[in-house]
């Protein structure tokens, strides 16, 4: 069986290393007003943070349409009899959903859509892990058992200066992000069942960004190597900030920096930073 790994653009894997592991992408879409832009595409991340400073109203954002999946999977049947594709939460968008529908539409392909109930780089694991068990031949079950094996120990947090742009784009309900603003706290988020919810309020961002430090070295301390990554909304060095103070104490730990593109950011806004990490 010739096996492709897909995944969708939020999981935000360089296109280097996304050509290097044969993983095929389909992009979700941000809006500024009546303009259309594929992320990794058609705007860089640089070019999105800068926009939205300078634009007037949030943009939105959108799944890939059931006519473009199918075009996808229509073309890689020509090549793979079987296709593992990884999306972002079904909870915050319909892309897992659409890839099921166009999956029974196209003939010639069996397609294993799997939920990784996260985003970005988290997502990212998943799909990097489906690529390499496929370059060594492994079978769609094989690797859906690991890829459920690496969520059982799979870890996301992640805070934002302002919880309006979730509110407003419906990720956050309006009494929570009130709730933030009133008290002027700083949540640590992480998805529960599929969704964006808090899972803690801190007065200041120091201190968010020192709880989720604290969970990661947690982890850290129960002996098993860890894969993390650092992730940043247009601020690299504080990203790597924390990652170097990381692999100070933990030389012998994967780490990686990673970034909210177009379509996250959208929600999170610049300055947010998240964790992510599983035990390898």
């Amino acid at each position: 069986m010739k096996l492709a790994v897909m995944t969708d653009s939020t999981a935000y894997i360089p296109a280097d290393l996304r050509d290097r592991h044969n993983i095929h992408m389909v992009p979700l879409s941000v809006t500024f007003e009546d303009i259309t832009y594929e992320e990794e595409i058609d705007i860089t991340t640089e070019e999105f943070y800068k926009k939205i400073r300078e634009a007037k109203e949030l943009p939105t954002t959108s799944q890939p349409s059931i006519g473009y999946v199918t075009e996808k999977l229509e073309e890689l049947s020509k090549e793979y009899d079987a296709v593992i594709s990884v999306h972002l939460s079904s909870g915050i968008s319909g892309t897992y959903q659409t890839v099921i529908s166009a999956g029974s539409m196209v003939d010639g392909i069996d397609v294993y859509a799997y939920d990784s109930e996260m985003s970005c780089m988290v997502q990212g694991f998943y799909a990097l892990e489906a690529a390499e068990m496929a370059a060594q031949g492994k079978s769609p079950q094989e690797i859906i058992a690991r890829l459920d094996e690496m969520k059982a120990s799979m870890r996301a947090y992640f805070m934002v200066d302002d919880l309006t742009n979730l509110q407003r784009g419906g990720r956050l309900s309006g009494a929570q992000a009130l709730v933030g603003s009133l008290l002027q706290v700083k949540p640590i988020l992480h998805f529960s069942d599929r969704l964006i919810v808090p899972f803690e309020k801190i007065r200041t961002r120091k201190k968010a960004i020192s709880r989720i430090m604290g969970m990661l070295e947690a982890d850290a301390e129960k002996g098993k190597e860890l894969n993390v990554v650092f992730i940043h909304a247009n601020n690299e060095a504080s990203a790597a900030e924390l990652r170097d103070s990381f692999q100070k104490k933990y030389p012998a730990m994967q780490t990686s920096i990673s970034y909210f593109g177009p379509v996250i950011g959208t929600h999170l806004g610049e300055g947010a930073i998240g964790i992510g990490w599983y035990m390898k």
